[in-house]
């Protein structure tokens, strides 16, 4: 019969290992199972941003006013549309006035009434700290249409405090999608940055990173003096077809910093 040929003990004995050779296991599958929590955890925290109802509500707004200021629109529909007029306020526009175009847009999306309001009756709040947490939180609620995920954390202050008064940006819609380190400077971090200390009292210091297009929002602290801003010294992203175009012509061109910065 076949199990003659494969005899089998009477007993089985069980394994038995040393306390350090257990000890080893245990930590070994301990720490399988741990990397892969944080794999799955790190998966779920990337997870991109589904825009819904109100999202698209929130882009049409803010491109129609977008369009109304510059006197302009494009035929491209959505976020594509949006891109493209970004864009265009930097034609025939310095920085400055650039800048100044987009901070414009920024206060005509709200009642000049209760930007006032809250800069007189909010901000002064145990130092600005409950305005910046407001902010923070509002921001990070109502904007992941134009920036893609984004959550709130701790940033630390000028006086080595730590306020939940920060947002940080996983990776930059706005960014990625105009491809350009003058558009985000000029029609985004510039112009954020002031219209929340100008109009809201809030100081605000916008840190882009645009190797990963990740972004640091801290509310709170106020922006370095413009010499001191690497921002600003940013050369063209190797995704721009301005900067491509410029290389085409001219091989021997050496961007150091973006010229639209």
């Amino acid at each position: 019969m076949a199990f003659l040929g494969h005899p089998r003990p009477l007993i089985s004995l069980p394994s038995f290992h040393s306390p350090k050779t257990t000890h080893a296991i245990l930590i070994s599958r301990f720490s399988t199972r741990s990397n892969s929590v944080e794999a799955v955890e790190l998966k779920t925290s990337r997870k991109e941003y589904s825009p819904g109802v109100i999202d698209d509500v929130f882009l049409n707004v803010f491109r129609s006013k977008m369009a109304q200021e510059i006197g302009w629109d494009s035929e491209k529909p959505g976020y594509d549309g949006l891109i493209d007029v970004a864009h265009r306020i930097m034609v025939g526009r310095s920085n400055s006035e650039a800048t100044d175009a987009a901070v414009r847009i920024l206060r005509a999306l709200f009642p000049s009434w209760l930007l006032e309001l809250y800069k007189k009756l909010v901000s002064p709040i145990a130092g600005g700290k409950v305005a910046s947490v407001m902010v923070a939180r509002v921001t990070a609620l109502s904007c992941q249409w134009l920036m893609g995920t984004c959550t709130v954390n701790s940033v630390e202050m000028p006086d080595g405090s730590a306020w939940p008064s920060g947002v940080f940006v996983e990776k930059c819609k706005y960014l990625e999608e105009s491809k350009c380190v003058g558009v985000c400077i000029n029609t985004c971090k510039l112009p954020t940055q002031t219209f929340f200390k100008d109009c809201m009292g809030v100081p605000l210091v916008m840190e882009p990173s645009f190797s990963d297009y990740s972004c640091q929002f801290k509310f709170g602290i106020n922006p370095p003096p413009p010499e001191d801003d690497t921002a600003l010294k940013e050369p063209c992203l190797q995704t721009c077809p301005k900067a491509i175009r410029r290389m085409e012509l001219n091989s021997a061109t050496v961007v150091s910093k973006c010229p639209k910065a």
